[in-house]
């Protein structure tokens, strides 16, 4: 908006400056007629023209000039006249000088912005600095309660509705919990060789009853990877989540697992911006928090895993590229 501002303002004062030049030699030739004492200027005599007025000031390709009176007859004029390149250099320093000043005014204009952005950005960024130290302190005190419920419902043998309930529901905050964690810390990843289909399986268990109108179409071949196994394990926990909670009403979910790829495909009511799925915050409905596919992305750069994303009429296709990870 100041860049337009000053363009304008540069716009304005090049025209006025190129009218006050052109008074200015109006001005000069004026006087030059009464003392025709001036270098600049040259004069010729010529007939007089009744569609052109006398002190008004012309332009051709060559010469600006003025018709004055001559003294004891009406049928010819004294025509005063400048150098139309002369006049164009004029122009051209004046515009120059102009120019000059519009740099630096500009720069000047950037500093303050620079620094009213940086003065008035301060107090954001200090909020955001404590929301994000609040944040880790509550991820830190919910571990010890969360890692017992976890045991304590581990160690209870006896199979309900309501246990299963509670197990589901815990496992859900656990892996949020692991999700913020993963995005607010930088964590070391460590190697081990694990079966992919085994993750998988462990993560469909996991989702096919809290969502049972869907219908699961499951292809998986044995397949061995050399990666971290949390964070493989977080990739699958969110793709697949997403899979559901943007399905349609008896949508299908189909994965495909092969030795050089995974590949998830589920109905959906269409994404309006393929392009920014992976962004952080983006989502396009009031569900989620906008972080589960940008730790996605985090996790397969890490990981050395080029995914792919695609959407085909009312289907929504994740690939993920696992060749690099495979143990032959």
């Amino acid at each position: 908006m100041m860049l337009l501002f000053l363009f304008f303002v540069f716009y304005h004062y090049n025209s006025d400056e190129k009218r006050h030049i052109r008074h200015s030699l109006f001005l000069e030739m004026k006087n030059y007629s009464l003392t025709l004492k001036d270098k600049r200027f040259d004069i010729d005599i010529v007939d007089r023209d009744r569609h052109q007025q006398t002190y008004e000031l012309y332009e051709d390709d060559t010469q600006l000039y003025i018709l004055v009176p001559f003294p004891d007859t009406e049928d010819e004029l004294l025509k005063i006249w400048y150098p139309k390149d002369a006049y164009l250099s004029r122009v051209s320093q004046m515009q120059s000088t102009l120019l000059g000043y519009f740099i630096l005014l500009l720069f000047v204009a950037m500093a303050l912005s620079f620094v009213a952005a940086r003065y008035t950005l301060q107090p954001l960024r200090s909020a955001l600095h404590l929301l994000e130290e609040f944040i880790k302190d509550i991820i830190h005190d919910l571990n010890t309660p969360l890692t017992s419920i976890l045991i304590n419902l581990k160690m209870i043998k006896e199979q309900n509705v309501e246990l299963e309930s509670i197990r589901s529901a815990t496992n859900t905050i656990a892996m949020l919990h692991q999700n913020l964690d993963a995005y607010l810390r930088e964590q070391k990843h460590t190697t081990e060789l694990f079966s992919l289909e085994s993750i998988i399986e462990e993560q469909i268990a996991f989702f096919k009853p809290i969502y049972p109108h869907l219908d699961w179409q499951i292809d998986l071949d044995t397949v061995s990877i050399h990666t971290d196994k949390q964070a493989m394990s977080r990739i699958v926990y969110n793709l697949l989540s997403n899979a559901c909670k943007y399905n349609t009403k008896d949508g299908k979910i189909d994965i495909a697992l092969t030795q050089k790829s995974l590949s998830i495909r589920n109905t959906s009511h269409g994404v309006k911006h393929p392009e920014s799925v992976f962004e952080r915050f983006y989502k396009e409905s009031e569900r989620g928090l906008g972080i589960g596919l940008h730790i996605v992305a985090k996790l397969c750069e890490t990981l050395h895993i080029t995914k792919y994303f695609e959407v085909e009429n009312n289907l929504v296709i994740v690939r993920l590229d696992i060749s690099l990870l495979t143990k032959d």
